[in-house]
């Protein structure tokens, strides 16, 4: 299983950025997908997760109205939309997938390499 997340970026506070997941070599619409994100010197932290079928999502307080998931099964790829930018985004970003949908990374038994999001002020 394969997962490769793009979107590389430096923004601006109040910019927007959107970020791919490209999946491969998994059933990708029976899986449950979710982005999370790990700024320097702190712990990984869940930011939003979408059901397999992409009917429901879960989103962490400080990104809600701001950060939107979705997924297309079709192309195998999740997606991050950010709008809105705050310097405090800023952090290293990685896709995974889960079996069920969770906020947890215990949760999630696939991950992919990480995408740096840098959001100057």
């Amino acid at each position: 299983v394969q997962l490769q997340a793009s979107g590389v970026g430096l923004v601006q506070a109040g910019g927007s950025l959107r970020l791919s997941c490209a999946a491969s070599g998994v059933t990708f619409s029976t899986y449950a997908m979710g982005w999370f994100r790990q700024a320097p010197g702190k712990e990984r932290e869940f930011v939003a997760s979408i059901s397999a079928s992409g009917r429901t999502t879960y989103y962490t307080d400080s990104v809600k109205g701001r950060f939107t998931i979705s997924r297309d099964n079709a192309k195998n790829t999740v997606y991050l939309q950010m709008n809105s930018l705050k310097p405090e985004d800023t952090a290293g970003y990685y896709c995974a997938s889960a079996p069920w949908l969770s906020r947890s990374p215990v949760s999630y038994n696939y991950w992919g390499q990480g995408t740096k999001v840098t959001v100057s002020s």
